[in-house]
């Protein structure tokens, strides 16, 4: 069936392709949840000169207003009003009669002769307010029926609750029903979309991620409701860029695994996931880097440090870093950054630095398993490799919500601190490897001239299984012939 895109790719994928011509479709939502700014983008984004979109107000903001309200938005468009949106106030037919039957007949009039692609009465709850129930519904009954025939779709907008949309009339004749939310936390608020009922299409559920920045309305879907395919192991390694780690790893990582890295703060984790960013633009792969504390800037500088020039494989578009503000995280903006990545320009090598931010800074601890889970697989069924940081205490494991999230990792690499005396030394060990065979041992490891390099295998040390502080055992040697 031939769908009425919105102009927003990832709302068309959450609503099973687009709207369909000639369905009803209401948009509920409190204040402030965005529904006038995404009807209006939809309008902006769809009509033609041939089929317009027809814009109603019953009893709500001037016309003035609203559109003083778009100019700053890039998709509003000027010289589009009258000929390609039209707007037109109903509420005249509203004040001094409790019969609604001019106001449907003069829409379906409309919509009959002009044939718009869209038709958006912005609101229809406020026409309650005026009939008696079975009045209502009668006329919901006759406007939703009749503009059905001019294939037009019928956006109807309304600050509903959620109790309303149990009973109310409109909600049993839609043929969908999008719910807005607005959920206030700190240190930043959230809007979410869910799509409570679309008929003949098959829809993503839950609710998503919601924005409405300088750009206007943005949607990210959530990644949970995406069903990737199981994907065979595919043959190969990947080397890591760190020297010394790949011979531990039985030759580098297994192709499209997802990597995790554990270590406390400073010990150098975002100095390896440079190493294995740098190996992969060094052999012409693409590359996706993100970021939740260092920005593009600071991963410039420090990358220069060791003669790797991130710069120019930004602008040869080798190379995405996205930098996330913790205050700004949201779990689905990140996801979306990865999937279009891999979907549009051929991504073989992501890291994500770190995980511990992610999952406190999203506040989600509950959903974050799930996320996680549906993340690695969106990554995997791409065929890219995934190197993800995350942080521990500095003598002591990794904290909630992460706790017994290793099992999603094909393999799982720990850096520590170890107390040689009066010095502060770095060990490395590969914890796991699924599938592959690798090296047990613990290895000294440091931040050499070529990034996180890995030394000579320690004997004599205790504390790796307790969480205590490493130490070399007194009176025995180190290292190892």
């Amino acid at each position: 069936m031939k769908r009425l895109t919105t102009g927003l790719a990832d709302l068309d994928m959450i609503l099973g392709g687009g709207l369909i011509p000639g369905s009803v479709v209401i948009l509920a939502g409190p204040p402030g949840s965005g529904k006038t700014i995404l009807a209006q983008q939809i309008c902006f984004n769809r009509a033609t000169a041939e089929h317009k979109a027809v814009y109603y107000t019953t009893l709500s903001e001037p016309h003035s207003k609203l559109v003083e309200h778009l100019e700053a938005f890039p998709f509003f468009d000027s010289g589009s009003l009258d000929s390609r949106v039209e707007y037109v106030h109903l509420g005249d037919m509203l004040r001094d009669t409790d019969d609604l039957a001019p106001l449907i007949d003069e829409v379906v009039r409309k919509a009959l002769d002009d044939e718009p692609a869209l038709v958006v009465i912005d609101s229809t709850k406020m026409l309650s307010d005026f009939v008696s129930d079975q009045a209502l519904r009668t006329a919901l009954y006759d406007l939703t029926s009749r503009v059905a025939h001019s294939g037009a779709v019928l956006l109807l907008l309304g600050e509903y609750t959620p109790e309303e949309m149990l009973t109310g009339v409109e909600f049993a004749l839609a043929d969908g029903i999008v719910h807005l939310a607005y959920q206030s936390r700190e240190p930043v608020d959230r809007r979410t979309l869910r799509v409570v009922k679309m008929r003949g299409t098959t829809h993503l559920g839950g609710a998503h991620t919601v924005q409405i920045t300088a750009d206007g309305f943005q949607v990210f879907p959530r990644v949970e409701s995406f069903l990737t395919d199981d994907v065979p192991p595919s043959a190969g390694r990947v080397p890591t860029g760190l020297r010394g780690l790949d011979a531990l790893m039985g030759g580098g990582m297994p192709n499209a695994d997802a990597t995790l890295v554990l270590g406390p703060s400073g010990v150098g984790k975002t100095v390896g996931c440079l190493n294995f960013l740098a190996e992969g633009l060094n052999r012409g792969e693409r590359c996706l880097y993100v970021t939740f504390q260092d920005t593009v800037d600071q991963l410039t500088r420090l990358a220069g440090e060791f003669g790797w020039d991130l710069t120019a494989a930004c602008a040869e578009d080798r190379l995405m870093i996205s930098h996330v503000p913790v205050g700004k995280l949201e779990l689905d903006v990140v996801a979306a950054v990865i999937r279009h990545r891999l979907a549009g320009s051929g991504v073989t090598r992501i890291v994500i630095d770190s995980l511990a931010e992610m999952a406190h800074a999203a506040r989600e601890a509950e959903r974050f398993p799930a996320y996680l889970r549906s993340l690695l697989g969106v990554v995997r069924a791409a065929g890219a490799s995934l190197w993800v940081t995350s942080e521990t205490r500095t003598f002591g494991p990794m904290e909630e919500p992460l706790v017994g999230l290793m099992f999603l990792f094909h393999n799982v690499v720990q850096i520590r601190y170890i107390e040689h005396c009066a010095d502060v030394g770095r060990v490395l060990n590969v914890l796991k490897m699924r599938h592959s065979r690798h090296d047990n041992g613990v290895y000294d490891c440091h931040v050499a001239d070529d990034g996180l390099v890995v030394g000579d295998r320690l004997d004599h040390i205790t504390g790796m299984l307790g969480w205590t502080v490493l130490r070399d055992c007194p009176g025995e040697s180190r290292v190892t012939d």
